[in-house]
C-alpha cells in the first residue's frame, strides 16, 4: 500500500503516516490491546448464513472480518453480518437526554406515540439536568420542571433532579455534567450502544462501547421503540510511543482534528488502539471526535476498564474488539513522543497551531471545566480517576505545584467548574502531594484562582447571561485595562466557534490543562514546558 508522510503543524518534528486501507495488514499483535481470549464468544462468532444443516459451531472460522462499532451494532441488531452504510435496528442499551433537549424530544415521544404513551423501558432512560442549571431565568427552569414532570409521569428509575439551586450539595440526586456523570453512575459499559441527546455523547466510547449523540426527533423515536441507527465505516487511530511529560490527551486530539479537520470524519467512528492508548484520558478522546465530525469515538475496553467499573454496575456486560482483518476505510499512524503542546484558535477545533507559536497572544481569562476538561484527574494527583486513563494526573496540580514551588499567581481571571458533584468533593477533599496537606481547593485560592463552581456544563455553552463564568460583552473598563476590544479565553472545553461561551466576538484557544493552567500564571498564550522544569526538578 502507498505511505504518505505528513508534517504536523508548523515546525513540529511530530510525523503521521497515514495508510488508506481496505483490509487492515497489520499484524494482531500491533492493535490487539487484550488477549483475544477476553472476546464474547457471543460476539465474535459471526458467520455467513449457513449453507447446511451443520450446527454453527462446526461452520469453520469466521468469515467476515469485523472491526468494534460493527461488532457491537451486530449484537445490537442481531444480525449475523452487516456493512457500513447500511440502516439497521439497533437495540438500544441506555438513552440519555438532558435540560437542554430533554423537552423537545419528550414532546416529539407524545406527539407521535401519543399523550399517553409509555416510553419502551423505564430503566434504560437517563436524565440528567446539567446544562443551563445555576441560573435565574425561567425558561431554563421550566426545562428541568418538565424533565421533573416527566420522570413521574413514567417512573424514571434514573433521574438526577435537582430542586434547590442555592447549593447544590443540598441534591443528593444531582450529578452535573452528564458525560462524565454517565460514566460515574456506571451507565457506561463495554459492547453496549448508548446514545444521547448530546453532540458529545461520543465520551463514552472510552469505556469499549458505540455511543453517539442523536437529534431529539430521533431520541423521540427510540423513546418509544428502542432502535435506530445507521452503521458507520471506520477510521483507525493507531498511537504508539512514550508520552512526553508536559502533553495530555488534549494536545493529541487536537493534533488528529487538526490533521483531518472538521469534516474529515463526517459519519465515521473512529478506533484508538495503539500502546500509548493506556496512558491517555480515553474520555477526552472520544469526547471530541465529533468536533471533527465523527459519529462515535471507541477505545477497545482492558484491566483499566474493568478497574473503573467495579463497584458501578451489576450489569452484565460482553467487551468485543476488531479483527486482526477488519475492513478500515483509513488508517492513521501516530508517534506520540514528537508531538508539542497544541493549541486550537479561533474559530474552529481544526485551527491547529503549536502553543509556543502563540506566546504573544494576550488572554484575559483561563476556562478550566466541562465535560472534556473537568474531571477529577485534571484536577487532583492520582492514578483511578474517571479520566480513565493511567497518564491523567496532574493538570492543574500542575498549577498548584508552580505556584507552591516559586509563588506566582495567576496573571488573569481562573475559572474553575468540577464536572460533577463527585468532582466538586474531590478537589476539596483529596490533598495535594508535596502540599503540607492542603488540598486543590486551598491552593486554588492561593493562587488566586476564583472559588471552583457549583457542577454544571456552566460556560461552555455559553446560556443564559448570569451563567457562571460567561462571555459577555467586555466593559470599557476591562477594554482600557487589557487593551483590547474583545475578550480572548484559554479553555480546557471543546468547541471554540463563535459565541460558544457567550460573547460572539471573544476568542477561544482550546488547550489541555497543562496549558491552560500555564497560560493562567502569565497571561499568555504559554507552553508548559515553561514550567516543567521546576516541577520536574523539585
Amino acid at each position: 500500500m502507498p505511505t504518505s508522510t505528513i508534517a504536523a503543524s508548523g515546525s513540529t518534528p511530530f510525523i503521521i503516516k497515514k495508510k488508506e486501507l481496505r483490509v487492515s495488514t497489520f499484524s494482531s499483535t500491533s492493535f490487539n490491546i487484550i488477549p483475544k481470549k477476553r472476546c464474547s464468544k457471543k460476539v465474535v462468532s459471526v458467520m455467513t448464513p449457513t449453507q447446511s444443516q451443520r450446527p454453527p459451531s462446526t461452520t469453520g472460522s469466521v468469515k467476515t472480518a469485523l472491526t468494534m462499532t460493527e461488532k457491537i451494532l451486530v449484537r445490537a441488531s442481531e444480525r449475523s453480518a452487516l456493512v457500513p452504510g447500511e440502516n439497521v435496528w439497533v437495540n438500544v442499551d441506555v438513552l440519555m437526554t438532558h435540560d437542554v433537549c430533554g423537552p423537545g424530544t419528550i414532546g416529539i415521544f407524545k406527539k407521535e406515540f401519543g399523550e399517553n404513551a409509555k416510553v419502551w423501558d423505564r430503566e434504560k432512560i437517563v436524565i440528567i439536568p446539567d446544562h443551563y442549571i445555576f441560573t435565574s431565568d425561567e425558561r431554563a427552569n421550566r426545562n428541568v420542571d418538565i424533565l421533573r414532570d416527566f420522570c413521574g409521569e413514567q417512573d424514571i428509575k434514573y433521574f438526577y433532579d435537582i430542586k434547590d439551586l442555592g447549593d447544590f450539595r443540598a441534591n443528593p440526586d444531582y450529578k452535573g455534567v452528564c458525560h462524565v456523570a454517565l460514566a460515574q453512575e456506571g451507565h457506561c459499559r463495554p459492547g453496549e450502544v448508548l446514545l444521547g441527546t448530546d453532540s458529545h455523547t461520543c465520551n463514552a466510547g472510552a469505556f469499549g462501547q458505540f455511543a453517539s449523540g442523536i437529534g431529539n426527533t430521533d431520541a423521540g423515536f427510540v423513546m418509544g421503540a428502542g432502535k435506530l441507527l445507521k452503521v458507520p465505516p471506520t477510521l483507525r487511530f493507531v498511537m504508539d510511543g512514550e508520552m512526553p511529560s508536559y502533553l495530555l490527551a488534549k494536545d493529541l486530539i487536537l493534533q488528529i482534528i487538526g490533521e483531518i479537520s472538521v469534516a474529515g470524519a463526517t459519519y465515521k467512528s473512529m478506533e484508538f488502539v495503539g500502546s500509548t492508548v493506556e496512558s491517555l484520558s480515553r474520555m477526552t478522546l472520544c469526547n471530541m471526535v465529533v468536533e471533527a465530525g465523527g459519529k462515535n469515538g471507541v477505545v477497545p475496553a482492558d484491566s483499566t476498564t474493568y478497574k473503573y467499573l467495579e463497584g458501578k454496575t451489576s450489569v452484565e456486560y460482553q467487551p468485543v474488539y476488531s479483527d486482526d482483518k477488519a475492513r478500515f476505510l483509513s488508517e492513521y499512524r501516530f508517534d506520540v513522543s514528537k508531538l508539542e503542546p497544541l493549541v486550537a484558535k479561533a474559530h474552529s477545533p481544526d485551527n491547529r497551531a503549536l502553543a509556543r507559536e502563540c506566546k504573544d497572544v494576550k488572554i484575559d481569562r483561563v476556562y478550566i471545566g466541562s465535560c472534556t476538561g473537568g474531571k477529577t484527574g485534571f484536577f487532583c494527583c492520582g492514578k483511578t480517576f474517571p479520566s480513565i486513563g493511567k497518564k491523567s494526573f496532574i493538570s492543574l496540580v500542575f498549577l498548584t505545584i508552580v505556584f507552591l514551588l516559586t509563588g506566582k499567581k495567576d496573571k488573569v481571571p481562573t475559572f474553575i467548574v468540577p464536572a460533577t458533584q463527585k468532582v466538586w468533593m474531590d478537589i476539596y477533599s483529596i490533598p495535594v502531594p508535596g502540599s503540607g496537606g492542603k488540598t486543590c481547593s486551598q491552593i486554588f485560592e492561593e493562587a488566586a484562582c476564583d472559588t471552583p463552581a457549583s457542577p454544571s456544563c456552566g460556560a461552555c455553552l455559553g446560556g443564559p447571561r448570569d451563567t457562571y463564568a460567561r462571555m459577555n460583552e467586555p466593559q470599557a473598563s476591562h477594554i482600557m485595562s487589557m487593551n483590547c476590544l474583545f475578550s480572548v479565553c484559554v479553555s480546557t472545553t471543546n468547541r471554540n466557534f463563535p459565541g460558544r461561551m457567550g460573547y460572539k466576538e471573544g476568542q477561544i484557544y482550546l488547550a489541555s490543562p497543562y496549558t491552560a493552567g500555564a497560560s493562567a500564571l502569565t497571561g499568555f498564550v504559554t507552553d508548559p514546558r515553561e514550567f516543567f522544569a521546576v516541577t520536574e526538578d523539585k
